[in-house]
Order: C-alpha cells, then sequence, then structure tokens
C-alpha cells in the first residue's frame, strides 16, 4: 500500500469515527473533526505532512493514489 492510499485512509476513517462520536457520545468530538480538515488543508497547501514523514520512515514508498 502506498503512502497516499494510507492517508486517505487514516483521515476518512477519523473523521467518520469522530463524527459518529459526536452523535452518540459529546459534541467535543467533531474537534477531531475540525483538526483532520486543517491538516489536509494545510498539507494542500504548503505540500508538508507529517504523516508522510513518519510512514516513509516505516519504509512506505509513495505511489498513485488514484488509477
Amino acid at each position: 500500500m502506498t503512502i497516499e492510499k494510507i492517508i486517505l485512509l487514516v483521515a476518512g476513517t477519523m473523521v467518520l469515527a469522530s463524527t459518529i462520536l459526536s452523535v452518540y457520545h459529546a459534541q467535543e468530538w467533531l474537534y477531531l473533526t475540525g483538526f483532520v480538515g486543517a491538516n489536509l488543508l494545510f498539507a494542500g497547501v504548503t505540500g508538508f505532512c507529517p504523516m508522510v514523514k513518519i510512514l516513509r520512515k516505516f519504509g512506505l514508498k509513495h505511489g498513485i493514489a488514484f488509477r
């Protein structure tokens, strides 16, 4: 699996999980949704994503996100 696919999977999972938790548990979970969205926006504007550095240290490679 490539770095790009892992980032999409993690971001989507975090947004979905925090949205569900905010409905059934506490609305404070929406801060996590906002944090993920802000990180995606920051990465899109600057080209820097901390998770990419972490995944590279695990030996994962870049690839094509969509085919």
